[in-house]
């Protein structure tokens, strides 16, 4: 039988592993922002697509960034932000390995390589978050 004591240990010890995917996440998502919004030009040209969408995905994922570190703050992140991370994450995995397959970015091959690298970066983003919850 565990005792009372070693029950609010255990429910009250810092979920670390779910905490830091969160802020592993933030660091690449809100780096990978700001790079979109200062370097787009550049960026743009290497990865053979117009430079026009990348401010505002820069704008959306530094935006994001902040918001997934926000969530990683407290000791035990709450389970309704961590689930909204997971889902966004998802949406976003989906959304750039069918960019990638389909054309639809116009990207060159390095292009489409960087959409679709993304994507399984971010889907096993989510999947590790997963874990993290259901550990915590």
């Amino acid at each position: 039988m565990t005792s009372p004591a070693a029950a609010v240990k255990a429910t009250t010890v810092p979920s670390t592993f779910l905490r830091r995917v969160l802020v592993l996440d933030a660091i690449i998502t809100g780096g990978n922002g700001l790079l979109y919004l200062f370097a787009a030009g550049p960026i743009a040209e290497l990865l053979g697509m117009r430079s026009t969408p990348l401010p505002a995905i820069g704008a959306f994922l530094t935006a994001y960034g902040i918001a997934v570190a926000v969530a990683a703050k407290p000791a035990r992140p709450a389970a309704w932000t961590t689930r909204l991370v997971i889902g966004t994450n998802i949406g976003w995995a989906l959304i750039s390995v069918a960019g990638a397959a389909s054309g639809w970015l116009e990207t060159n091959s390095i292009g489409t390589a960087w959409t679709a690298a993304q994507g399984f970066v971010v889907a096993g983003f989510a999947a590790l978050q997963w874990i993290g919850l259901k550990r915590s």
